[in-house]
Protein backbone atom coordinates (compact mmCIF):
# COMPACT_ATOMS: atom_id res chain seq x y z
CA UNK A 1 0.00 0.00 0.00
CA UNK A 2 2.17 2.34 -1.06
CA UNK A 3 -0.04 5.05 -1.94
CA UNK A 4 -0.99 5.65 1.58
CA UNK A 5 2.68 5.67 3.12
CA UNK A 6 5.96 3.93 3.26
CA UNK A 7 5.92 0.41 4.84
CA UNK A 8 2.11 -0.09 4.99
CA UNK A 9 1.03 -3.33 4.27
CA UNK A 10 -2.59 -5.05 4.21
CA UNK A 11 -4.43 -8.36 5.00
CA UNK A 12 -7.41 -9.17 2.87
CA UNK A 13 -9.27 -11.95 4.99
CA UNK A 14 -12.05 -13.66 2.71
CA UNK A 15 -15.09 -15.09 4.88
CA UNK A 16 -18.44 -16.41 4.78
CA UNK A 17 -19.94 -12.86 5.75
CA UNK A 18 -17.91 -11.09 3.37
CA UNK A 19 -14.31 -9.39 2.76
CA UNK A 20 -12.35 -7.46 5.23
CA UNK A 21 -9.39 -5.64 4.92
CA UNK A 22 -6.37 -4.44 7.66
CA UNK A 23 -4.06 -1.81 6.49
CA UNK A 24 -0.96 -1.80 8.73
CA UNK A 25 2.80 -0.24 9.56
CA UNK A 26 4.77 -2.71 11.16
CA UNK A 27 8.36 -1.31 10.41
CA UNK A 28 8.97 0.03 13.79
CA UNK A 29 10.51 -1.68 16.72
CA UNK A 30 7.95 -1.22 19.25
CA UNK A 31 5.11 -2.22 17.72
CA UNK A 32 2.64 -3.11 14.60
CA UNK A 33 -0.04 0.07 14.14
CA UNK A 34 -3.14 -0.66 12.77
CA UNK A 35 -4.55 2.37 10.90
CA UNK A 36 -8.07 0.81 9.27
CA UNK A 37 -9.98 -2.05 9.39
CA UNK A 38 -12.82 -2.37 7.33
CA UNK A 39 -15.52 -4.49 5.42
CA UNK A 40 -15.35 -4.18 1.80
CA UNK A 41 -18.87 -3.45 -0.10
CA UNK A 42 -16.96 -3.26 -3.43
CA UNK A 43 -14.34 -4.49 -5.56
CA UNK A 44 -12.29 -1.50 -5.48
CA UNK A 45 -11.41 0.01 -1.71
CA UNK A 46 -13.19 3.26 -1.14
CA UNK A 47 -11.34 6.85 -1.57
CA UNK A 48 -12.71 7.77 2.13
CA UNK A 49 -11.19 4.10 3.42
CA UNK A 50 -7.87 4.68 1.77
CA UNK A 51 -8.11 8.68 3.73
CA UNK A 52 -8.36 7.77 6.45
CA UNK A 53 -6.05 5.11 6.37
CA UNK A 54 -4.01 7.88 4.94
CA UNK A 55 -4.49 10.57 7.73
CA UNK A 56 -3.57 7.88 10.11
CA UNK A 57 -0.18 7.37 8.59
CA UNK A 58 0.71 10.93 8.43
CA UNK A 59 -0.47 11.99 11.68
CA UNK A 60 1.65 8.88 13.27
CA UNK A 61 4.86 9.80 11.45
CA UNK A 62 4.19 13.49 12.64
CA UNK A 63 4.07 11.84 16.61
CA UNK A 64 6.93 9.58 16.24
CA UNK A 65 9.23 12.79 15.08
CA UNK A 66 8.09 14.83 18.30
Amino acid sequence: MASIGAGVHEIRIRAANGAFRVMYVAKFAEAVFVLHCFQKKAQRTSREDISLAAGRYKQLMKDRKS
